[in-house]
């Protein structure tokens, strides 16, 4: 039995039955790698005039030969069909002239609890499938190989609903978007001529933590490809409707304040108002420190919506995916990137679309992991990917030329 090349149609028919599938298995991603210049196709191992099982591959020329990629994939319902397509894909990169195959596959290698406490055990037949076959695993790898993460944060949705989302949250979540959300933050969709905000945002943030961010190109090419399946959301402030939130509130404040000392007058012995009387003075002087700061705010930005945070959300009938972000930290203490995750997951919901995937964490539970920390506070768990296979259909000749271009760098 062979691999078949498959029509897009064909391919998403299969994967329309599956479970759990990637994004980058999808014919839209086939659209963005072949604006980005590599070759795509999609192929599928058949049984009794049945798909089994199906993946997008894609290719570049390299020295000597071709690479081949299958990333996030293949896409199967029944593992047991595995082993097979991927000895017929090794037959088949032959056949296409490849001096190197990389496969990552989504299948989840063992799962963890929030902390990042083991709650499975590890799947190690799955690696074991892969190099009885003949393939090389890159090993099980922490941080960002390759750019690309092998831990994911992810979040069941499946009993949530709109209501009770906000309750599913940590115990540190529930109060970070209560107070978010009283900001007065709002959040849009951009459309692709304001690219360059998102782009602005990704640059900032990509120079604070030093990783190579993607091109405005990249971007826009993203949202052709991807379309209404895509949203680049933004979360913005305008200070002067923040200012006016905070004068309304500091009349409440300060009224509340005057009923108490007109109690107190009454009944100046009272220990309860007293101590309601501090816990109200304490309010008005942080309410003074916030209006100071939004003058301020107004003084550099006027009456007009400021950017503070963008995120790049993908829907998927299997998944949601948080893919890429940016923020600015001058706004910080407003916490607009946990208002834009409530919205993505509320919006999910509204789409029936019952699992989230944060994606990317870097796998190291020592507390190091700042962006971890955050997506905890959403109250989600962990899965470990497989990692990287490599098979080179002529070893030797991989080897050779390796040899050679190390020999010449040293030149």
């Amino acid at each position: 039995m062979t691999l078949k090349t498959l029509s897009k149609e064909q391919f998403l028919d299969h994967v329309s039955q599956v479970k759990e599938k990637s994004f980058l298995q999808s014919s839209e991603m086939a659209d963005l790698l072949t604006k980005r210049g590599y070759n795509t196709s999609f192929i599928g191992l058949e049984k009794k005039g049945k798909i089994v099982v199906s993946a997008l591959l894609y290719s570049l020329p390299m020295t000597g030969g071709l690479h081949l990629e299958i990333n996030g994939g293949p896409v199967c319902n029944v593992t047991d069909d595995l082993p097979e397509f991927y000895q017929e894909l090794k037959n088949y990169a032959k056949q296409q002239g490849a001096l190197e195959l990389v496969v990552k596959p989504y299948q989840t290698y063992q799962t963890f609890d929030s902390q990042g406490q083991a709650t499975s055990q590890e799947h190690t037949e799955f690696i074991q499938q892969l190099t009885d076959l003949g393939y090389t695993h890159d090993g099980l790898k922490t941080g960002y190989p390759g750019g690309e993460p092998d831990w994911h944060y992810v979040k069941d949705l499946t009993a949530l609903t709109t209501e009770n989302l906000t309750a599913s949250f940590s115990k540190k979540g529930r109060p970070l978007i209560k107070k978010a959300n009283s900001f007065g933050i709002k959040i849009r969709p951009l459309k692709r001529e304001e690219l360059q905000i998102f782009k602005d945002i990704t640059a900032s943030t990509s120079d604070r933590r030093e990783y190579t961010d993607k091109s405005l190109d990249y971007y826009q090419d993203f949202y052709d490809s991807f379309k209404e399946n895509c949203e680049f959301m933004v979360a913005s402030l305008n200070f002067q409707d923040y200012q006016d939130n905070l004068n309304l509130e500091a009349t409440e404040i300060q009224t509340r304040l005057e009923r108490i000392e007109q109690e107190l007058s009454q009944n100046p012995d009272s220990a309860k108002k007293k101590k309601e009387r501090q816990q109200v003075i304490k309010q008005v002087d942080t309410l003074a420190i916030r209006q100071q700061e939004a003058q301020d705010f107004i003084d550099k930005y006027g009456d007009q919506d400021v950017i503070m945070a963008a995120s790049l959300f993908i829907y998927t009938p299997q998944e949601t995916v948080y893919l890429f972000s940016g923020s600015y930290t001058e706004f910080n203490k407003f916490y607009a990137p946990a208002v834009l995750q409530e919205y993505v997951m509320l919006e999910s919901l509204k789409r029936n679309i019952s699992f989230y995937n944060f994606l990317g964490i870097t796998g190291e539970f020592d507390h190091s992991d700042g962006v971890l920390r955050f997506k905890q506070n959403f109250n989600g768990h962990i899965v470990r990917k497989m990692g990287t296979f490599r098979y080179y259909p002529n070893p030797y000749k991989y080897k050779l030329i390796q040899l050679v271009k190390r020999l010449l760098n040293r030149k």
